[in-house]
């Protein structure tokens, strides 16, 4: 299987036109993913706080999210690479508005229960981004591969400023209102994808994949060395993102007093970052600096943001340290998939991203439960330091996956 593997012919390059058809259906899926949870994100430790929740709940809330994320991506890359990525679009858009409906009735009842079940279906929907991300590696090459990852950071970051910024307009209507709104939204994302989307992985190159067990991507893979630290690099940037998601509301209601609205403005400020940079500036700036030079530079300052978030006591030195985070998030997290894609024989695309968004899966449900854990019992300050360590780590990470590689991954 593994000289299968390797010598499977690579795809044909796609046309300008099938290429825009993509990218634009996988962009449409991320930004719809990222609204709903762009919309709960920033409102979660409040509603939780009204349920009778503490800060340790909101932990596990999130954890349980990501944990069904763990379990759902690689099953999905998996079978994405065995039947085609468009049923699994599909596929997880529909179940997102699903989810989100739950989630407004659990909004509207004030039932806790309710509202674990929704983040839980929630975190199995968003396994999706593996067959996106595979979907996009199908129809690009190596030289344009970092600039395409780019347009789902893109998709990701305009989720993250419009999902926020609807969660704080329309949070006074009602609780319920604003996940209400997600679904909808997703409901009209799946009747799009259900036009317009091509199937972007030919069927002579599900062969391997029908063969393959759960981990046999991993097991197999031509460059295993350069794969463990790519899963590691996976590891560490969510694992320090995963902070600010969880205590980051929680941090600024004890030191500025700040409330819903302003959580979800600023986690719309990270977004609005995020965007701008991968939409338009990551293609440019990997071709001028070179992919791992970005990398290392996103870790670096990503790492200078946590520490910022840690001892800021005041709102400028607060949004400056957020702004810090949202730019090596933005550097981050297309160029750690392009390298992901970059290590996959392209029989394996789907099953080695969906590892690797395993990998950040896992570090999404560790993180929520120990960051919630360390802001109760430790201190404030605890797990933004944490997310500072675990930044400084990818940086060292990305330095020795640079040596394993050498140039040839710069892409």
């Amino acid at each position: 299987m593994v000289a299968e593997s390797v010598g499977a012919a690579p795809a044909p390059v796609a046309s300008p036109g099938l290429l825009r058809r993509v990218e634009a259906v996988v962009f449409l899926t991320v930004f719809l993913d990222l609204v709903g949870f762009g919309i709960v994100i920033p409102m979660l430790p409040f509603y939780v706080q009204s349920m009778g929740g503490s800060a340790r709940t909101v932990g596990i809330l999130l954890g349980c999210f990501s944990f069904t994320q763990l379990l759902a991506t690689p099953l999905l890359g998996r079978y994405s690479d065995r039947h085609g990525r468009r049923a699994v679009i599909l596929l997880s858009l529909l179940a997102n508005a699903a989810a989100m409906a739950l989630f407004a009735l659990a909004s509207h009842q004030r039932m806790l229960p309710l509202l674990f079940a929704s983040r839980i279906l929630a975190g199995a929907t968003s396994g999706n981004i593996a067959a996106c991300q595979a979907a996009l590696a199908d129809v690009t090459t190596k030289q344009t591969r970092a600039k395409a990852m780019g347009r789902i950071g893109a998709g990701i970051g305009l989720g993250m400023v419009l999902g926020p910024t609807l969660g704080g307009l329309f949070s006074g209507l009602g609780a319920w209102v604003p996940p209400l709104l997600a679904g909808g939204l997703a409901l009209v994302g799946f009747l799009g994808a259900l036009i317009a989307m091509p199937e972007t992985h030919p069927v002579e190159q599900r062969v391997t994949a029908k063969s393959q067990t759960r981990w046999a991507a991993l097991r197999d893979a031509p460059r295993r060395k350069a794969l463990g630290m790519v899963l590691g690099l996976f590891f560490a940037v969510f694992l320090s993102m995963t902070t600010l998601q969880v205590a980051f509301a929680l941090l600024v209601q004890a030191r500025l007093g700040w409330g819903s609205k302003e959580v979800g403005y600023t986690f719309a400020v990270v977004g609005g970052l995020g965007m701008v940079i991968q939409g338009g500036l990551i293609g440019p700036l990997s071709r001028a600096a070179g992919e791992f030079r970005l990398l290392i530079t996103g870790a670096l300052l990503l790492a200078c943001g946590m520490a910022g978030l840690a001892v800021a006591q005041q709102a400028l030195p607060m949004m400056v340290a957020v702004v810090l985070v949202g730019v090596g998030t933005g550097f981050l997290q297309p160029l750690i998939s392009s390298q992901a894609s970059q290590v996959a024989p392209p029989s394996q695309q789907g099953a080695v991203l969906g590892l690797a968004q395993s990998c950040g899966g896992l570090a999404r449900t560790v993180g929520p439960v120990a960051s919630g854990w360390m802001y109760a019992s430790w201190s404030t300050q605890a797990p933004f330091l944490t997310g500072m360590v675990s930044a400084l780590a990818a940086a060292g990470l990305g330095v020795l996956l640079h040596r394993e590689t050498g140039d040839d991954a710069e892409g």
